[in-house]
């Protein structure tokens, strides 16, 4: 008895508790940045300053200024909304799609499963990135289409997750006395199957943020992401590319930024997986 509290002590207030909170802070840190941007930086993010152009980074400029003269502290700063909802509301589309794809595929089995995975094998025979890539070029540049390319493409390794763990549960005694007692297929699938799967998917997710987060940064720095004047990570680093000798600042703060909230997507997933337990 004493040898399992501990153990339940540990996993809930040991290394992976204090991942989940250093990662949460850390995101939390970037949120209130983002939400309060003007509070922390009065200028102007597309404000054009012909006369302080490339000016390092000083009193008057934390983050210095950029290649047009704008700040690039106020441009991290707005930047932040638009990667921030990149990293989160991007993440959700693919996991509701391929949850219920996952969740079908894996309690119908036969036919229905051979199609699905069929359909996951097409779509994984394609380098993630670059299909995610073709979508937006075909879509037009633009922060929808990305969403739209992602809903397209991610989903995959969410119905792969979800249906491995059906294929589990499903044979499970409560399943069975559902069953039993006569719920249907989409009663036991709901509520007593899914609910079960929350924590794979909460970790996975957390993860798949960081992914989703520099595909969008990627997919700026190509362009095809959100587009000018509108501030965003990617393409802050792509205007600062040919002043990276003599105008560092342009390309290292929005690098910086997108790390270290990269870094704490993946703090908090290492910590859920281990209190978690996956």
């Amino acid at each position: 008895m004493i040898s399992l509290s501990s153990a339940s002590a540990r996993r809930h207030f040991g290394p992976g508790a204090i991942e989940i909170a250093a990662g949460t802070a850390i995101i939390l840190t970037w949120v209130v940045l983002a939400v309060a941007a003007p509070l922390f930086s009065g200028a102007d993010p597309n404000g054009i300053d012909l006369i302080g152009l490339l000016q390092p980074p000083s009193a008057d400029h934390f983050f210095g200024t950029d290649h047009l003269g704008r700040d690039v502290f106020s441009r991290v700063l707005h930047a932040a909304r638009i990667d921030i909802w990149m990293g989160i509301a991007g993440v959700i589309p693919p996991l509701l799609i391929g949850a219920t794809i996952g969740l079908i595929s894996g309690y119908a089995g036969g036919v229905i499963d051979a199609v699905m995975m069929r359909m996951v094998d097409i779509t994984v025979a394609f380098p993630f990135f670059v299909l995610v890539i073709a979508i937006v070029g075909m879509l037009g540049p633009g922060l929808y289409n990305y969403f739209v390319a992602l809903a397209l493409v991610g989903w995959v390794s969410y119905a792969r997750l979800v249906r491995a763990e059906v294929l589990v549960l499903k044979n499970r005694e409560f399943v069975t006395a559902a069953q039993a007692l006569g719920y249907g297929p989409i009663v036991v699938m709901v509520r007593h199957i899914l609910p079960n799967t929350f924590s794979s998917l909460l970790v996975f997710a957390t993860t798949d943020a960081v992914l989703v987060l520099l595909a969008g940064a990627s997919l700026g720095f190509l362009g095809l992401g959100v587009q000018p004047p509108t501030p965003e990570w990617g393409a802050m680093i792509a205007d600062g590319q040919p002043y990276v000798v003599d105008a560092w600042w342009i390309c290292f703060f929005p690098g910086l930024a997108a790390t270290t909230l990269g870094f704490g997507f993946i703090l908090t997933s290492d910590g859920l997986s281990r209190v978690l337990g996956r």
